[in-house]
């Protein structure tokens, strides 16, 4: 093992794009399952944030700069709206639905005429929507709502359909059988 240690928990949309990116990179690393409840003193001492160089994101500073904006996007408008949306009940469940939806579309414009986010190879924006398909049918199967609509959001799900056959991500990703029990189990522990 060379050193790389991964700290991360199962239920971890992050951890799941730092697996995909230390395995398309090629890195060996040891993985090492956290309690995000009772953080070890590895986890709060490691920060993402250290290494600033990421072959994962384009060297132009300004596509550099519309992929993070885009990443941030991601966890700030569509998983948040996607939450708000299995959090809602009644009338205000669909409005919430709808708006999920509405942010994942203009997500799937970026997709368009694409073989990835990235391009032809596996980008820093194809790790972090890649973890959204599975995490929003989690919700979906936890909820009984359908936010990950295939007739809504076609190219989104072609994207995905590609994304998930990549070896290495098909490799790492968890099944949503497996985070649906999982998450079961954590809500019965609380």
């Amino acid at each position: 093992m060379g050193g790389c240690k991964s700290a991360w928990s199962f239920l971890s949309l992050v951890c799941w794009r730092i697996e995909w990116a230390l395995k398309h990179k090629g890195i060996d690393y040891e993985y090492i399952e956290q309690d995000l409840r009772n953080k070890s003193t590895l986890l709060l001492k490691s920060s993402p944030r250290r290494n600033r160089h990421n072959h994962l994101l384009p060297e132009d500073p300004l596509e550099k700069a519309m992929v993070r904006f885009w990443a941030k996007y991601v966890d700030d408008k569509c998983v948040l709206d996607a939450l708000a949306a299995s959090r809602a009940k009644g009338s205000e469940q669909k409005k919430a639905v709808n708006s999920a939806q509405e942010s994942l579309k203009l997500l799937e414009k970026l997709i368009e005429g694409k073989k990835l986010f990235g391009g032809e190879t596996i980008g820093f924006l194809d790790l972090v929507v890649g973890s959204l398909p599975n995490w929003l049918r989690l919700l979906e199967g936890m909820e009984g709502i359908k936010l990950f609509d295939s007739e809504k959001l076609p190219l989104l799900h072609e994207w995905a359909q590609r994304f998930t056959e990549i070896p290495i991500i098909k490799e790492c990703m968890p099944k949503t059988e497996d985070l649906i029990s999982c998450f079961r189990a954590q809500r019965i522990g609380k």
